[in-house]
């Protein structure tokens, strides 16, 4: 799976920047306001942002394996 540069920097940006600033978020104000499924909600969102961080890990091992396999 290769990703196109404008998906692979939006995904990047999500998993770098937004989702853990989200999971942050959230937790702060699940505590502070009493909001519900703190813990749950958090664990999601760091789930989801790990699961994103692992596809772009694959999608930059497919593409600089294929620029090895065309260097001949």
């Amino acid at each position: 799976m290769k990703l196109k540069d404008n998906v692979y920097e939006l995904l990047k940006w999500t998993c770098l920047i937004c989702l853990p600033a989200v999971a942050v978020f959230y937790s702060v104000m699940a505590d502070t306001w009493g909001l519900p499924y703190g813990n749950q909600i958090v664990t999601t969102i760091n789930a989801v942002a790990t699961l994103i961080g692992v596809l772009i890990g694959v999608s930059t091992y497919n593409y600089r394996k294929g620029d090895t396999d065309n260097a001949d």
